[in-house]
């Protein structure tokens, strides 16, 4: 089964997190912001599976997204933040993963100029730990490049 844990904060933020019960495993986190009008704003996903936009009848029909195109989502181990992106066919020689330290983000290439990300790490933001390109590691397996 899952726990879902939803907090409220004085500044109006709101965060959801789910965790596997048998495991104590993140699931997933998402938070909330009021927009400008006061209303909830969109759930913005920091671990998980990407939330699936909800398409009308008429919009579903018009454009759709191609299913090769590659998805990146956050999946958290007990001991380590891990990134997988699916849908990335190149063998491991041609990604490359470093830190920039000034913007606080973590970058992908590719030796061929077909994929470009960067990310930050928003939980070590928050405490304002610094990023160590040293404890970077990368693997690809199945078209999925996973980042630890």
């Amino acid at each position: 089964g899952k726990r879902k844990i939803h907090y409220l904060f004085e500044d109006g933020k709101e965060m959801a997190e789910e965790y596997e019960v048998k495991t104590g495993q993140l699931v997933s986190r998402k938070w909330r912001e009021k927009n400008t009008l006061g209303g909830s704003g969109k759930w913005q996903v920091e671990v998980g599976e990407p939330a699936l936009p909800l398409l009308g009848v008429l919009e579903s029909e018009l454009i759709k997204e191609s299913s090769s195109n590659p998805v990146f989502m956050r999946k958290d181990t007990l001991s380590s933040f891990q990134w997988r992106i699916r849908n990335l066919p190149y063998p491991k020689e041609v990604y490359s993963v470093s830190v920039e330290k000034e913007q606080r983000c973590c970058v992908i290439r590719t030796t061929n100029k077909k994929y470009y990300k960067k990310f930050p790490i928003p939980d070590l933001d928050r405490y304002q730990l610094p990023l160590d390109a040293a404890a970077l590691s990368f693997t690809h397996a199945n078209n999925t490049l996973i980042i630890t």
